[in-house]
C-alpha cells in the first residue's frame, strides 16, 4: 500500500491513542507520535510509529496555563478545578507545531468520547468504534499494549494540575471508587485525623513558596467525585483528584480576602466564572478568553500588587481555618 502521507498523533499510550495509531498505519499513513509531558507519571510502549517526539513542557504548562487559571479563580460548576481542559488546548498547540515543522498533512487524537475533548481536539477516529470494549478487543487482536482492561475499563488523564478517571463502571453514580483507583490521593476514610499545617506565600496572585503541598494534600485524601455537565449537553460522572491544586486554590481565595478590595473581588469573581466556562468548553485561544483573563488577573492599579502568606491546617480533606 502506498503511503497516504504523514500525520501527527497526540499520543498518550492509553487505549484510544494506541488503537488509533495502529488503525492509521493500517490505512496507509505514516504516523508521527507526539507525547507532551505535562507532569503525568507513566510509562508507555509505543507500538510502531514512524517517529516519536517526547517533550517535557511542564514549566511552560504551569506558567502559561495553570497560573492564569489560578489567578482567575477558575472553578467549574463551583466545585471542579480545571485540569484536562487546561492541558488539551496546550497539547493541541504543541501538536500543531510539530505538524508544521515535520510537514504533516493533518493531526489526529483520541479521547474517551464523553463530550468535551471532541470539541477541544476535534475528534476524528473514535466514531468508528461502538465503545471501549470494542477498542479493547481491537487492541487484543493486534497485540497493542494498553493500561485499560475489561476489569478496569476506565480512562485516566494526568498532568501537573490533576488526575481524572472516567468511563467504564465509573459512569454509574451507584458505583463507589474501586480500591486502589487513586494515585495522587488516598481514600478519605484512611486519612489521618491529626492535621498538617502548610504555609503558602503568594506574590502577584501566584504561589512562590510552599513545601510538600502535594504529599500532604494527598495524605489527607483531597479529591472529588462529580457529575459534570458536558459541553454537548450530556452529563458524565467522573472522579477528579487535584490535591495540590485544591489547597492552592483555597489558600489563594483566603489570601485575596485580606488583600483585595471587596468591590474589585466581586468583579474578578464574575470574570473568573466566565473564564472558567470559556476554558472548559475549549476556547482558551479565543479573543474573548484572552480579554477576560487579562481583566481577571490584572492588578487593581498599576502601582499595586497583592501578596501575603496563608497558613492552612489540613485534615481529612478539610481545611478548618
Amino acid at each position: 500500500m502506498s503511503s497516504k502521507g504523514s500525520v501527527v498523533l497526540a499520543y498518550s499510550g492509553g487505549l484510544d491513542t494506541s488503537c488509533i495509531l495502529v488503525w492509521l498505519k493500517e490505512k496507509g499513513y505514516e504516523v508521527i507520535a507526539y507525547l507532551a509531558n505535562t507532569g503525568q507519571k507513566e510509562d508507555f510502549q509505543e507500538p510502531g510509529a514512524k517517529t516519536v517526539f517526547i517533550e517535557d513542557v511542564s514549566r511552560e504548562f504551569v506558567e502559561e496555563f495553570i497560573w492564569p487559571a489560578f489567578r482567575s479563580s477558575t472553578l467549574y460548576e463551583d466545585r471542579c478545578l480545571l485540569g484536562t481542559s487546561l492541558a488539551r488546548p496546550f497539547i493541541a498547540c504543541k501538536q500543531v507545531e510539530v505538524a508544521q515543522r515535520e510537514g504533516a498533512k493533518c493531526v489526529y487524537q483520541g479521547t474517551t468520547g464523553n463530550g468535551n475533548d471532541e470539541v477541544r481536539f476535534e475528534l476524528t477516529c473514535y466514531s468508528l468504534f461502538k465503545g471501549r470494549n470494542d477498542l479493547m478487543e481491537y487492541s487484543k487482536q493486534r497485540g497493542i499494549p494498553i493500561p485499560a482492561t475489561p476489569k478496569n475499563p476506565w480512562s485516566m488523564d494526568e498532568n501537573l494540575m490533576h488526575i481524572s478517571y472516567e468511563a467504564g463502571i465509573l459512569e454509574n453514580p451507584k458505583n463507589q471508587a474501586p480500591p486502589g483507583l487513586y494515585t495522587k490521593t488516598q481514600d478519605q476514610a484512611k486519612a489521618p485525623n491529626i492535621p498538617d499545617i502548610l504555609e503558602i506565600e503568594f506574590r502577584k496572585g501566584v504561589p512562590v513558596k510552599v513545601t510538600n503541598v502535594k504529599d500532604i494534600a494527598g495524605k489527607h485524601g483531597v479529591g472529588t467525585v462529580i457529575v459534570e455537565n458536558r459541553f454537548i449537553g450530556m452529563k458524565s460522572r467522573g472522579i477528579h483528584g487535584a490535591p495540590a491544586g485544591t489547597i492552592l486554590y483555597h489558600a489563594h481565595l483566603d489570601t485575596k480576602a485580606f488583600t483585595v478590595d471587596p468591590e474589585v473581588h466581586k468583579i474578578k469573581q464574575s470574570l473568573g466564572l466566565k473564564f472558567t466556562e470559556l476554558v472548559y468548553t475549549g476556547f482558551w485561544l479565543s479573543g474573548t478568553a484572552l480579554s477576560v483573563s487579562l481583566s481577571a488577573t490584572a492588578s487593581p492599579s498599576p502601582r499595586s500588587e497583592w501578596k501575603g502568606k496563608c497558613r492552612c491546617p489540613y485534615s481529612r480533606a478539610r481545611c478548618p481555618y
